[in-house]
C-alpha cells in the first residue's frame, strides 16, 4: 500500500513529474526514505487542500512554506502579462486593493501582474504558486517578495526542492492557480500566453473569469478582449469589482 513517505520519495526521484509519479504508485515502485527540509503534504493526507482534489490531475504532493490554511478561505486569482504595461500594473493594484479584504489573493509569483498582485496584498493574505522547487527564487528580482510571502503568507509547489524553473512547468502549474480560486481576474494578457492556460483551467472548473478590456489599438495585449468576445465577464470600473 502506497504511503505519504512513498509519494515523497517518488516526487524527489522523478523531479515532480506527475505522470512518472503516477506510474510509480501504480507499479508499487520500491521506495526509500527521503529527507526534505520543507514541510509537505500529499494527496493521501487529511490536511491536503480540498480545492485541489477537484482537479483531473491533482498534485500528488505539495511542498510549501507559510500558512497552508490560507487555501481554505475564499480566494481570487489575479493574473496577467509578465511584460505588463504601466496601465495594467496600476489596474492590478487597484483591483487587488478592492478584493483583498474579502479574498485571499492568488497568483504565480512571476514578473509583471503577478508580482504587483502579491505586493498589493502583503498587508492582508496572498498565495504564490510556483513552477519550480520551493527553494528556487524565480525570477531573482522577486527575492524580497519571496521572503515576505514565505514568512507571513504562503508559497507552494508540486515540484521538489532543487527543481529548476523549466518552461513546461508553468502551464501545468497554472491549473493550481485556477483550482485555488473562487474567481479569476485577468488584467492584461497576450493572445498566446500562459495566462490563457489559467483561463482554460478556470473554465473547466466553472470558476468565473473576469477581464479588464484592452485599449482599442493595443495589438500587443489582445488576450483580454479575445476572452471577453468568447464570453468572459468584463470589468469596467472599481464599483463592479467591489460587487464581485
Amino acid at each position: 500500500m502506497t504511503t505519504s513517505k512513498d509519494i515523497l520519495c517518488y516526487a524527489v526521484r522523478h523531479n515532480g513529474d506527475w505522470t512518472a509519479i503516477a506510474r510509480a504508485i501504480h507499479s508499487q515502485e520500491p521506495a526509500v526514505p527521503v529527507f526534505c527540509q520543507y514541510p509537505c503534504v500529499t494527496f493521501l493526507d487529511p490536511e491536503y487542500p480540498a480545492c485541489f482534489r477537484k482537479l483531473r490531475y491533482p498534485p500528488w504532493i505539495l511542498f510549501y512554506q507559510g500558512d497552508l490554511r490560507l487555501l481554505n478561505g475564499r480566494a481570487a486569482a489575479v493574473v496577467g502579462s509578465r511584460d505588463a504595461s504601466r496601465k495594467a500594473l496600476d489596474n492590478t493594484a487597484r483591483i487587488v486593493h478592492c478584493l483583498k479584504d474579502r479574498y485571499v489573493i492568488v497568483s504565480g509569483l512571476a514578473r509583471g501582474v503577478d508580482a504587483r498582485a502579491h505586493t498589493e496584498a502583503l498587508d492582508k493574505s496572498t498565495i504564490g504558486i510556483l513552477g519550480c522547487g520551493i527553494d528556487r527564487v524565480y525570477p531573482r528580482d522577486n527575492s524580497l517578495l519571496f521572503s515576505r510571502m514565505r514568512k507571513d503568507h504562503l508559497i507552494l509547489s508540486e515540484y521538489p526542492p532543487g527543481t529548476p524553473p523549466l518552461p513546461r512547468h508553468f502551464p501545468w502549474r497554472n491549473r493550481l492557480i485556477a483550482a485555488a480560486a473562487d474567481l479569476l481576474v485577468v488584467t492584461e494578457a497576450r493572445e498566446k500566453s500562459g495566462t490563457m492556460y489559467t483561463v482554460d483551467e478556470a473554465l473547466a472548473l466553472s470558476v468565473p473569469v473576469w477581464c479588464v478590456p484592452t485599449e482599442f489599438g493595443d495589438e500587443s495585449h489582445m488576450g483580454c478582449n479575445r476572452l471577453i468576445l468568447q464570453g468572459a465577464g468584463i470589468l469596467c470600473d472599481l464599483q463592479q469589482v467591489r460587487e464581485l
